[in-house]
């Protein structure tokens, strides 16, 4: 076994069993390449002695050779076993890591941002107090009731009365409905005073100057006030009566 190498076992004991570099890939998880390569005696693919050696322990029991014989004579061609690193080299830093030096506020720093800003602050207010001092003094009270010359009396305009004629000139029109009709009232310039259904038991009352055109769908069954009189004549049941009234008449003296 010592004249021979640890790759031409690994392959002479393949062959021996009958297996392929695939089917050794399949059952140790290792890429065929890699294999090829220790079996040519090239361990540079393995990643280091350390791996290597758990290939070559890995690929002799899937062939059928004693793992650890197997492993022991590739430390004898190849250097012997890596050597045991002690756990103070693992954790020893590669080197110094200098830490910021954790320092205190700056308290003259802020003590003068905070002095500036007060300065600031009253100069403002000085400035603004001017300012608005000169602003007041041009403005004069303002009073609530209008400046009047003296000894001029107050007088105030007189509102307008109403006139007699405008009450003389307005036609006061009442609707009774006896049954709901459909009732329609324009002033005389056309303006709608109301058109709707006038349910039956209700009165209502519409006032216009000059002139009302009165549409009555059904002539019978509403009784019309003009002016305090009942006007009569419109129609019987179902008929359609269109009238205008005026204002009342002057009595004569």
């Amino acid at each position: 076994m010592q004249e021979q190498s640890i790759g031409a076992m690994l392959r002479a004991a393949r062959q021996t069993a009958g297996l392929t570099v695939a089917q050794v890939s399949a059952a140790t998880r290792i890429r065929e390449a890699m294999i090829h390569c220790m079996e040519q005696d090239d361990y540079g693919q393995c990643g280091g002695a350390f791996y290597a050696r758990g290939h070559v322990r890995a690929v002799a029991k899937a062939v059928g050779l004693d793992p650890e014989a197997t492993v022991h004579l590739y430390d004898q061609q190849y250097g012997g076993p890596p050597q045991p690193m002690p756990a103070s080299a693992v954790f020893q830093a590669d080197r110094k890591i200098n830490l910021p030096e954790r320092r205190g506020p700056n308290w003259t720093m802020a003590l003068g941002v905070a002095l500036a800003i007060v300065v600031v602050f009253g100069m403002m207010r000085v400035m603004g107090g001017a300012s608005d001092q000169v602003r007041t003094g041009d403005v004069r009270a303002a009073s609530a009731r209008p400046s009047v010359p003296p000894n001029t009396p107050i007088t105030e305009t007189p509102r307008p009365t109403p006139s007699k004629t405008s009450a003389k000139n307005t036609v006061t029109v009442r609707i009774k409905a006896k049954r709901s009709s459909y009732v329609s009232l324009h002033d005389a310039e056309g303006h709608k005073l109301f058109a709707g259904t006038l349910k039956a038991g209700k009165t209502s009352t519409w006032r216009a100057p000059e002139k009302v055109n009165v549409l009555l769908a059904d002539a019978g069954a509403v009784t019309v006030h003009v002016n305090g009189k009942r006007v009569k004549g419109l129609g019987g049941r179902g008929d359609v009566a269109r009238r205008s009234f005026g204002p009342p008449k002057p009595q004569s003296r």
